[in-house]
């Protein structure tokens, strides 16, 4: 089998509602690029990465000329290819890698008749473990779903999820308001959720001062871990020093180099893995591996996907011994997908491990030529900008808070 040609298509999907973070706003969209790896026996294989946009397509398709003739069977080889580390200083294609890989997987799963995760190790788990994903948002600009920013609104949002999709855990993204204000809100979540976990994540914009004042308040609470209150490993070593609660990151620990440095000068306690930045699922595989040999916790982080990534992380999860938390997913914010039967469908806080050959998923090429057309309407946004504050960037450490009583 070769692969003949490779297809990049952007899209962009709506969200529930503007989504609010420590460096600006998604705008109410994702904006994702789907990439399909065709091949001579008329297989095709789905790939996804986030951003780009039209570059993100001219990208993959200059990669073409390393596809044209390659078995997908051969992915070590098509790694050297795409991503030799010396190369790499000039063209850094880890992430276009991941969605070649992924649709690669597809393809090998479909010309077997057997779900990825069966040639991964095989699934040690049907289900996965999801926690909510709770951000500071804007009312969406159709009026349908509010704006979340008191604390009584991010209790009330919280319970909403819950008890639409049944979570057990909640991730609260911060950064958005000054520290004391989110601290009270964390202390709120605790009380009014006693029997479910939490965690928290400010995407490292706290200094290491704050982020230790931050820990020792919340060290009270059901914490999984406190995920990147600050920059860099130093930071977060400076940190761990003086709090009792796990530190996790998916900003600083993202290739081998960097795990191999948090093995040697122990920093942080959990690797949050990303099928997207480390390279793909079996790199996220490695990297699991590694993590369990030294005893580090392993979860599994969202970039903000579609059905096509969300599938790679289900059967990731599926497959990972040490696999102790729930994953995250920005999954639940979107009001539809670009898969044949919508969005995948959540229960009890978990999702089913698809079982069909390759990623267990179809293309709907309706939404996707909807999404497309609607991509090329709306275009890309700024991740780093907020839309509602013209002129705003944060520093870091941060100290441009939003105002928590400023209604939009």
């Amino acid at each position: 089998m070769r692969i003949v040609d490779i297809r990049a298509t952007t899209v962009s999907v709506p969200l529930e509602a503007p989504l609010r973070h420590s460096n600006g706003e998604h705008w109410g969209r994702f904006v994702r690029t789907i990439v399909e790896v065709i091949t001579d026996e008329g297989l095709i294989g789905l790939g996804e990465m986030g951003g780009g946009g039209e570059s993100a397509e001219l990208q993959f398709q200059g990669l073409k000329q390393y596809l044209v003739g390659h078995d997908p069977f051969d992915l070590e080889a098509l790694r050297f290819k795409i991503c030799n580390p010396t190369a790499s200083l000039y063209n850094n294609r880890t992430q276009l890698m991941a969605a070649i890989e992924f649709a690669c997987l597809d393809i090998i799963g479909q010309s077997l008749g057997i779900p990825v995760h069966k040639f991964l190790g095989g699934k040690l788990r049907d289900e996965v473990a999801f926690a909510s994903y709770l951000f500071f948002r804007y009312s969406s600009d159709d009026g349908l779903y509010p704006e979340v920013r008191t604390i009584g609104q991010l209790v009330d949002h919280t319970r909403d999820l819950k008890e639409r999709y049944g979570f057990r855990t909640h991730k609260l993204k911060a950064g958005v308001f000054h520290p004391e204000y989110e601290l009270e809100a964390y202390q709120e979540l605790a009380r009014a959720f006693p029997q479910d976990s939490l965690r928290i994540d400010p995407n490292a914009c706290w200094s290491v001062e704050q982020s230790i004042w931050f820990a020792r308040r919340i060290e009270g609470i059901r914490n999984d871990y406190l995920e990147d209150p600050t920059w860099g490993l130093n930071g977060l070593r400076r940190v761990g020093e003086k709090t009792r609660i796990p530190l996790a990151t998916n900003t600083v620990v993202v290739n081998f180099e960097q795990l191999a440095q948090n093995v040697l000068h122990p920093a942080v306690d959990v690797i949050l893995l990303d099928t997207t930045f480390w390279g793909g699922m079996r790199a996220c595989i490695k990297a699991a591996a590694v993590c369990e040999t030294f005893q580090l916790g392993a979860a599994v982080h969202s970039s903000g996907e579609l059905g096509i990534q969300l599938s790679t992380m289900l059967h990731l999860g599926a497959v990972l011994p040490n696999l102790t938390f729930a994953i995250d997913a920005h999954y639940h914010h979107l009001r539809d997908d670009i898969l044949v039967g919508g969005k995948m469908k959540m229960e009890r806080g978990k999702m089913k491990v698809p079982d069909g050959p390759g990623l267990g998923i179809t293309l709907d090429r309706d939404k996707l030529a909807h999404y497309a057309a609607l991509y090329q309407r709306e275009g890309s946004y700024p991740y780093d900008r907020d839309s509602r504050r013209p002129g705003w960037y944060p520093l870091l450490p941060n100290d441009r808070w939003a105002d928590a009583n400023q209604s939009e």
